[in-house]
């Protein structure tokens, strides 16, 4: 594993150990810039924030690096300065007469891997997910604003960096702005105390995409709720899209004015539910598709039924990945127990499916007759929902390649297998069919 590898494997776990204003105020903002034999530095580009990390998580780091090393290394904390480049300004920000104005397109914001055809699909998500992709295709005239709320871990901001990059990839010279609501009142108060207002104002109020992260977090603080109630009705009266998310929905957010809050619900309000054994059980094996891991999917059943919040689930995962290529023992149901330990729970015992049921239940939801999908077409709008079928009933009922071939006209066992292997390689990065697989899944259990 090389330092990149093991440093965000070591940033996984220390997640787990602190709390989550600590992991993305002071940790996540470390590298590790050297590691040998004896020496681990790790770097910080804000001097103040390298020191409180070295002198209250320096035991931690450490510990938490040697049970993935093996050493027992020195630890050395070093602030680094950031490159200055040909467009860095120096001074107030009113002070300079070109580029203040300009509001890039910050998709360097986005999560690379936040995308609609990384985010799996359920019942609980599925309005959510439907309602942000319509947004991203016509942004301004869907939904506006939207405002996406749940706990944490539920996928409000992959969601809304899903818009995101959506946008930027249709229409590149679309204006946007990606910010959290501490980012957002932190701004304000750099922006009065340099007494450059109205920079902030015109690049948030020019945009044409504003996307606010826990929004609940201007609650209670008038002056900033003042600032966004402005930048709100900007943007919202130039007919551009604002995308929200937050803990709560509107009318829980306690401090918040009457007047935001009515803006809020102006829109459409969605409630993203925590997700479901199925649900978690796609996330994990679409995380490991994306660190290129093959994750068996009875360890991923596994890791579901004992782990519920997201973020922990995906932290265990990477444990779990870590400890396979570290220790060079197969990533199987049996590491698995070993990672959970004494809390190791069964998964649930899913519900059996007949064969025929199944036949039925994917006709019915791609309004195809059954005598369509057993027949010789080869039409797309009928061997891709054969396929699917050939998926559904292998790896979810448990038939066997030659029974399938069987129940669907006689078909050889490696025409069956292709269709399987297919549909496999396509779930993790077309969303289309995940949400076809969710729907006739919820058709058989409904």
């Amino acid at each position: 594993m090389d330092s990149s590898n093991l440093w965000q494997t070591v940033l996984a776990d220390l997640q787990l150990q602190v709390s989550k204003v600590v992991f993305q105020t002071l940790i996540s903002q470390t590298s590790l810039e050297v590691l040998n034999e004896t020496e681990a530095v790790i770097n910080c580009h804000n001097p103040m924030l390298i020191n409180l990390i070295e002198k209250r998580y320096q035991t931690l780091i450490k510990e938490t690096l040697k049970h993935y090393t093996q050493k027992d290394l020195n630890l050395t904390f070093r602030a680094l300065r950031k490159k200055s480049n040909g467009d860095h300004i120096d001074g107030p920000l009113f002070r300079a007469k070109t580029a203040v104005y300009e509001i890039p397109v910050n998709i360097e914001r986005l999560n690379k891997d936040y995308t609609f055809a990384n985010f799996a699909v359920s019942s609980t998500n599925q309005m959510a997910y439907a309602a942000a992709t319509a947004v991203s295709k016509t942004p301004g005239l869907s939904y506006n604003p939207l405002f996406l709320y749940g706990s944490t871990g539920v996928g409000k901001t992959h969601l809304m960096q899903a818009i995101g990059h959506s946008v930027q990839e249709n229409n590149p010279r679309l204006k946007m702005i990606f910010s959290t609501g501490e980012e957002f009142t932190n701004e304000i108060i750099e922006a009065i105390s340099n007494k450059t207002t109205t920079s902030f104002k015109k690049k948030y109020r020019r945009v044409d995409l504003l996307m606010i992260d826990d929004v609940q977090f201007i609650a209670g603080k008038y002056s900033i709720q003042e600032e966004f109630f402005h930048t709100f009705n900007a943007v919202y009266q130039a007919k551009k899209q604002i995308v929200i998310t937050s803990d709560r929905p509107p009318e829980e957010i306690d401090k918040l004015e009457a007047r935001l809050r009515s803006r809020f619900e102006g829109g459409l309000t969605i409630d993203i539910g925590a997700p479901d054994f199925e649900l978690r059980t796609a996330i994990l094996l679409i995380k490991a598709k994306q660190r290129r891991v093959d994750l068996p999917i009875e360890a991923a059943k596994l890791l579901s039924a004992n782990i519920e919040n997201p973020r922990k689930l995906e932290g265990i995962l990477i444990r779990v990945i870590s400890e396979s290529q570290i220790k060079d023992i197969p990533l199987d149901s049996e590491l698995v127990k070993s990672v959970l330990g004494k809390t190791l729970k069964i998964p649930p015992k899913e519900k059996i499916f007949e064969p025929e049921e199944v036949v039925r239940a994917v006709s019915s939801f791609y309004n195809l007759k059954v005598s369509e999908l057993k027949g010789g077409k080869r039409d797309k709008i009928f061997s891709l929902p054969r396929q699917i079928l050939y998926y559904i009933l292998r790896t979810e009922v448990g038939t066997g390649l030659a029974e399938i071939g069987e129940l669907l006209g006689g078909r050889d066992h490696t025409t069956v297998l292709y269709g399987v292997r297919k549909i496999s390689d396509l779930i993790g990065s077309d969303e289309k069919i995940r949400v076809d697989i969710v729907g006739i899944k919820n058709q058989l259990s409904g």
